[in-house]
C-alpha cells in the first residue's frame, strides 16, 4: 500500500486495523540475521501465547508488572528499560523487520530475560491483551504523518485512546515523545478532554527534558541535529 492509497481489498480489517509504512529496509547485517534465526523464536510472542494465562506468565522469568512499547525503532529505550528493571516484563511492538532485529540482537547480546517481542501490526495483540494487564505504555517518536490528509493514520486516535484505557490498570501511564510540534498539540488536545487520563505535567521542564534514565534514541538524534525540541508527555490512567 503507498502512502496516498486509501482504498481497501475485500476481506482487509478496517482502517484503524491498518499497518502504514515499510516492513522491511536495507538488507541485514550478518550478526543480525543470525539473531533473527537464533534468538527471535523464543522472544516471539505470538497471539494464541496471550490471554491464556496471566500476562507475566509471557516472561521466562519472574515479573511484578509488564509494560509495552508501541513502535520500538532499533530497541535502544526498550533494551535499556529492561536492563534497567529486571523485575519489570518488557513487550516489544514493532512492524518493521530491520527494527526487530537490531532489538532481538541487543536483548540477546545483554541476556534479558524479561523482554518479548512482537514483530507485526499492534493492533491485533492490544486487542487480545487482557483489560488492566499493562502499568505503561510507551509511544515514542511515531510518525506524525504531517500531510493533513493522513492524519487519520497517526496513532494517537480515538479508537487506540479506548485501548490504551482499557489496558492500563488505574493509576498506569501512558508516555508519548514527539519532536513534532504539531503532533504534541494533537495528543494533548485528545487526552486532555478524555476524563480518564490526567496530564503529570506540574512545571515546563516536566515535559521539556527527558524521563529519569531517558538513553536517548536515534530519532531523537536526528531530531536534535535539525534543530526540532522533543517534548515528553505523560499521561495517567485515573
Amino acid at each position: 500500500m503507498t502512502a496516498d492509497d486509501d482504498s481497501r481489498h475485500p476481506g482487509e480489517p478496517p482502517r484503524e486495523h491498518a499497518f502504514y509504512g515499510r516492513r522491511k529496509g536495507k538488507k541485514l547485517r550478518t550478526a543480525q540475521a543470525a539473531h533473527l534465526a537464533a534468538d527471535l523464536p523464543r522472544l516471539a510472542i505470538a497471539l494464541d501465547e496471550v490471554g491464556a494465562g496471566p500476562l507475566a506468565a509471557l516472561f521466562p522469568q519472574p515479573v511484578r508488572a509488564v509494560r509495552l512499547e508501541i513502535g520500538f525503532g532499533g530497541g535502544e529505550h526498550l533494551v535499556s528499560e529492561a536492563a534497567r528493571h529486571p523485575d519489570i516484563g518488557y513487550i516489544g511492538a514493532e512492524a518493521f523487520l530491520n527494527g526487530i532485529a537490531k532489538a532481538t540482537a541487543r536483548v540477546a547480546e545483554r541476556g534479558l530475560g524479561n523482554v518479548r517481542l512482537y514483530g507485526d501490526d499492534v493492533i491485533p495483540l492490544l486487542d487480545r491483551l487482557p483489560p488492566g494487564a499493562l502499568e505503561r505504555i510507551d509511544l515514542l517518536y511515531p510518525d506524525p504523518w504531517p500531510k493533513r490528509r493522513h492524519w487519520k493514520r497517526r496513532f494517537v486516535q480515538a479508537d487506540n485512546i479506548d485501548r490504551f484505557a482499557r489496558l492500563l490498570t488505574p493509576g498506569g501511564h501512558f508516555r508519548f515523545a514527539t519532536d513534532i510540534e504539531h503532533y504534541a498539540a494533537w495528543t494533548l488536545r485528545q487526552l486532555l478532554a478524555d476524563p480518564r487520563f490526567d496530564w503529570t505535567a506540574e512545571r515546563a521542564d516536566d515535559w521539556r527534558l527527558p524521563w529519569d534514565g531517558w538513553p536517548g534514541t536515534r530519532y531523537e538524534a536526528k531530531a536534535l541535529r535539525e534543530g526540532r525540541r522533543p517534548g515528553y508527555y505523560e499521561f495517567r490512567r485515573r
